[in-house]
């Protein structure tokens, strides 16, 4: 079965620095793409960054793209979010997703991914 597990979590004062991994297993083959979510208390979820793991493309959301970065590892099928300077907005649950399919949507819409983690929480204190 294919899992994904996300890890790195934690909680941070205001200004503090946290990198999420997610680790992909349970499917041979390489994947097409790979996302971040984050879901805060009583809001939506919504898109943080995305890669194309063939192609290395991604995206970051504005609100976040002068202090979050997104990365891979494709030997470990892994993705990671480096998050620095991190303020209490960024309070969260931050879900991993990914999928093995080209989508005709963009990498922040969650309908082009297939498989989610479970989530990792993220607390950032002022």
């Amino acid at each position: 079965q294919v899992q994904v597990v996300e890890s790195g979590g934690g909680s941070v004062q205001a200004g503090g620095s946290l990198r999420l991994s997610c680790t992909v297993s349970g499917y041979t083959d390489g994947w097409y793409s790979m996302g971040w979510f984050r879901q805060a208390a009583g809001k939506e979820r919504e898109g943080v960054a995305g890669i194309y793991f063939r192609s290395g493309s991604s995206y970051v959301d504005l609100h976040v793209r002068d202090r979050f970065t997104i990365s891979q590892d494709s030997a470990k099928n892994t993705v990671y979010l480096q998050m620095n300077n991190l303020k209490p907005e960024d309070t969260a649950m931050y879900y991993c997703a990914a999928s093995r399919r080209v989508s005709t949507v963009g990498l922040s819409n969650p309908s082009g991914y297939d498989y989610w983690g479970r989530g990792t929480q993220v607390t950032v204190s002022s």
